[in-house]
């Protein structure tokens, strides 16, 4: 079994009962158990304008599928949801991202793991800091909690909440 970190996004409709509902779709993944998740945050959309703030969140999956398989899964889950590909960065129901696969490093055209912007985004940093702080990137050797301290702070807005 590997321990997969799956990002979890919403910015359409019920976004809270969207990523809830992810996580209950991936707890019924065959070959895979969700053992953990952060906290929720209410996070600026990044790269665009004109969109309703995300509800972002982290999941803790241990999975026997390999990553590819695995990538398959999650797009039939954010399809079944339904969310439609229009466009980049497009507002969407639900975002279901691979973060991190074990120690692995995948580099294909449709696939890469650790999440190529992974180092970069507060949205995803604060709840993997949060969920599991001493946790190294494959790649860069520094702990999420580093990499959040490293961040800088603007143009990245994100509001824990209580749910």
């Amino acid at each position: 079994m590997k321990t997969a970190y799956i990002g979890i996004g919403s910015n359409l409709g019920d976004k809270l009962g969207h990523c809830q509902k992810a996580i209950e779709r991936l707890n019924k993944l065959e070959d895979c158990r969700v053992t953990g998740q952060s906290g929720w945050y209410s996070t600026e959309p990044v790269g665009v304008e004109d969109q309703d703030w995300y509800l972002n969140g982290v999941a803790v999956l241990e999975t026997a599928l390999a990553p590819r398989s695995l990538l398959q899964q999650l797009l039939t889950i954010e399809k079944d949801m339904g969310r439609v590909r229009r466009k980049r960065w497009d507002a969407r129901e639900i975002d279901l991202d691979i973060l991190l696969f074990g120690e692995e490093i995948v580099q294909t055209e449709d696939l890469v793991i650790p999440h190529p912007r992974l180092h970069e985004r507060r949205f995803v940093l604060a709840p993997l800091a949060a969920l599991a702080p001493g946790l190294h990137h494959p790649i860069l050797g520094l702990a999420m909690e580093e990499l959040l301290i490293r961040l800088p702070k603007d143009g990245q807005r994100i509001v824990p909440i209580k749910v």
